[in-house]
């Protein structure tokens, strides 16, 4: 009889296990059919305004401006708009997305499910992470048709794509939780987002900057994913690669730790 007992008390686990993985699973499954059947909206406006940046910074304005930390400027701010495109969808696609089921009370059937937190969190996170990875590499054959792109470090290249897209995919999820209109869903993106992002080394080197601008830079952690990721690509950068992946990995643990706080609360969720 004992043994019956333990063999059910081992199975349990395995079970939970197995129905946590298909739910993450079906998730993302979900999040990605999203992304896939609106992709005139997802996946090509991304291309069509990389596009307008390589041909007119990198071509008509970059053939004025000449090389930058010796490369052409071409090449330069390849890392730059791959990575500004990453963060903006991966951003753009869990705020929308949950706020539109939260907006739908869609979510509330997910907080009374017997998934633990972790499991939506992770799904809606991947699928972002999958958005951004997906216009990350259409950047890239864009930027293929413009200039020639190596990758000598494809490891830093990467890993650091996964974690920038992870970050700003935690980031808008905390976005959504607390915005109670579609409003508030652009809010970030309008007036932190982007200028942190124009402002992060994506069209130039801070060694052109003057002493307090370079100080005022150092304070934006997009500049730090950009210049890791232009390691990845051209292999130099303006701040050691260690100093990037200690503040990519704080960012994750800290937006992790707060996105399943929020979620465990409801806070913003259940009305």
């Amino acid at each position: 009889m004992s043994s019956v007992r333990n063999d059910i008390d081992t199975a349990a686990p395995a079970t939970d296990a197995r129905l946590h993985w298909v739910a993450l699973f079906t998730i993302m499954r979900r999040e990605v059919a999203r992304i896939l059947r609106i992709w005139g909206q997802t996946l090509v406006p991304p291309a069509i305004t990389m596009t307008l940046y390589f041909l007119i910074f990198g071509g008509l304005i970059g053939s004025r401006i000449g090389d930058m930390g010796g490369y052409s400027y071409m090449e330069f701010i390849v890392p730059g708009l791959v990575m500004m495109s990453v963060i903006q969808n991966s951003y753009g696609n869990i705020s929308s997305s949950f706020f539109g089921a939260k907006f739908g009370r869609h979510i509330e059937e997910m907080l009374v499910s017997p998934m633990p937190s972790w499991v939506i969190l992770g799904g809606y996170v991947a699928g972002a992470v999958l958005r951004g990875l997906m216009v990350g590499a259409i950047v890239l054959c864009i930027a293929m048709l413009f200039t020639s792109v190596r990758i000598p470090h494809p490891l830093v290249t990467l890993s650091t794509v996964l974690l920038g897209a992870t970050i700003f995919s935690l980031a808008g999820f905390v976005n959504a939780v607390y915005a109670r209109k579609f409003d508030d869903v652009a809010i970030v993106p309008v007036f932190i987002l982007t200028p942190l992002t124009y402002l992060g080394g994506v069209f130039y080197s801070i060694t052109l900057l003057p002493g307090w601008a370079q100080a005022a830079t150092h304070a934006n952690p997009i500049f730090y994913m950009v210049n890791a990721f232009r390691y990845g690509l051209l292999g130099t950068s303006d701040v050691p690669l260690w100093v990037a992946y200690a503040l990519m990995l704080a960012f994750i643990a800290g937006l992790g730790t707060l996105s399943l706080w929020l979620l465990r609360r409801g806070v913003g969720l259940r009305s």
